[in-house]
């Protein structure tokens, strides 16, 4: 539209009633939503572009399609976007995601948000593992200080498998075998005192001092005092890797004890433990596959370290391409 045309048209807007300024700004609100997802794209990836085949930073822009700008790569001549290489690209309805990722923001469920977005439940599915696939990566380097651990479980489930390796069960059901076992999910939680939090699904069953090396050294500072309960594999993982560790004896009732280091306790990890599983039983039931991406999901709301649509997506789509 010319801006005189423009000017006029504005201009009649004081003379619209109530149901016409809502029809207008029905219409303009997609529009909206779509400039502030290109404008952010462009924002994220300013200064970080490159091609997602060879990681090469020379391009040159060439052409625009799907409203997103494009470049050609002067190493390998391969064209992309700023999508390309992330859990977002080829992804559409870009102008309805800031209006899914505030439903994310307040945890509903994939049909609450499908018919408050406007879009089909499997799409609404497909997003919310798409925006969370580089959250459940994004976790603090290393836990210092006094690092608490402690895991917990719950009942492992093949949910939306169109073939199962086990005998179904009738609305989610419970384990047969009594007390810990590999009909249950194993899920670490390590929380030092400043609130930094590691997560992982490490296995089924008991938990092993193996599990411990593989998914809790490598964030443990080399001068971390790491707390757990009584459990061997904390003792064996501890002084296999010479850790300082202390453990508390919850069976005989002792959850704190005095040390001039501080206070020797695990009720932190268990507080989350209890939010965690509080946050889960809102979902009915949620599949093993996907916990990872759920724990991500978790991490990110606690506290709230995330508090805008805009920070999730920034997450989503800051993917580092890297050379295939």
């Amino acid at each position: 539209m010319r801006a005189p045309r423009f000017k006029k048209w504005f201009a009649q807007l004081p003379a619209l009633n109530v149901p016409q300024r809502l029809q207008t700004l029905s219409a303009l609100h997609p529009a909206a939503g779509l400039d502030r997802i290109i404008a952010l794209i462009a924002q994220v990836k300013e200064g970080k572009r490159r091609c997602p085949a060879c990681a090469c930073e020379r391009y040159y822009r060439h052409g625009q399609a799907n409203g997103l700008q494009r470049y050609r790569c002067r190493e390998c001549g391969r064209t992309y976007n700023d999508l390309s290489g992330t859990p977002t690209a080829h992804l559409r309805l870009r102008e309805k995601w800031l209006d899914y990722l505030n439903t994310m923001l307040d945890s509903k469920s994939v049909r609450k948000a499908a018919r408050e977005v406007g879009v089909h439940r499997n799409t609404a599915f497909r997003w919310r593992h798409r925006f969370l696939d580089q959250a459940r990566h994004d976790r603090p380097k290393t836990l210092s200080g006094i690092a608490e651990a402690d895991e917990m479980f719950i009942l492992e489930s093949q949910k939306g498998s169109r073939k199962l390796d086990r005998p179904a069960r009738k609305r989610g059901g419970r384990a047969h075998k009594r007390g810990i076992s590999s009909e249950l999910d194993c899920i670490l939680v390590a929380r030092d005192r400043s609130g930094q939090t590691i997560d992982a699904v490490v296995g089924r069953g008991p938990l092993k001092a193996g599990q411990l090396e593989r998914h809790l050294l490598p964030k443990l500072d080399h001068q971390v005092l790491l707390v757990s309960d009584s459990h061997a594999a904390y003792r064996a993982f501890a002084r296999k890797h010479r850790i300082a560790h202390e453990a508390v004896n919850l069976q005989a009732g002792i959850r704190v004890r005095r040390r001039a280091a501080g206070a020797i306790h695990v009720q932190n990890v268990n507080a989350y433990h209890a939010r965690l599983r509080q946050w889960l039983s809102h979902f009915r039931g949620v599949a093993s596959r996907y916990l990872p991406n759920y724990l991500g999901w978790r991490w990110a709301l606690d506290g709230e370290r995330i508090t805008t649509a805009e920070q999730l997506l920034r997450i989503a789509i800051e993917a580092i391409n890297r050379k295939r």
